[in-house]
């Protein structure tokens, strides 16, 4: 078990295009089992291109978190495990809102047991309230022009409708 410091550190990997309140719902409930959360923003992925650079992603997810005095928010451009390694985290974070999430974190977990064996897994249900919401789905309604702003932050929700008027088939 990786302890920096003689403190308890983890990391909450993932796109966050957009930070949506469900992965600030998760965030919050991960800061308080660990005594730093390092929220990790990727670059990308193979599976999507983000609508937002990872610098504005950073940004919203700061101003989102700015609350927790525990959570750092960094840039991912890196292996996740090897990532997590360099942080010092004994652990990875992952918020679940279906079987869906849970059969495609279940492998990327068992691929990073086999890479770094010191670092585990640990998954949060989404919150009832926050289990529909996906950043894939936000970005589909704000894409047509509905309503966000119940699913995200303000601030996320007002780049979203500046966005979208500029270019409505981002992301």
């Amino acid at each position: 078990m990786t302890v920096q410091d003689g403190r308890r550190l983890a990391i909450c990997p993932g796109t966050y295009d957009p930070v949506t309140l469900g992965h600030v719902d998760i965030i919050e409930r991960a800061s308080r089992l660990f005594d730093t959360l390092i929220v990790s923003v990727t670059d990308g992925s193979f599976k999507k291109r983000p609508i937002f650079s990872t610098a504005e992603r950073i940004a919203f997810v700061e101003e989102s978190v700015a609350h927790l005095e525990n959570v750092e928010v960094r840039p991912l451009g890196d292996l996740v495990v090897r990532h997590a390694q360099d942080a010092g985290a004994l652990a990875m974070v992952k918020g679940l809102r279906a079987i869906s999430d849970f059969d495609y974190e279940f492998q990327m977990a068992q691929i990073n047991k086999h890479l770094a064996e010191d670092i585990e897994t640990i998954y949060l249900p989404a919150s009832a309230k926050y289990s529909f919401i996906s950043s894939g789905g936000v970005r589909e309604v704000a894409a047509w022009g509905g309503p966000v702003d119940d699913w995200v932050p303000p601030h996320v929700a007002a780049a979203l409708r500046e966005r979208m008027q500029r270019s409505p088939t981002a992301g």
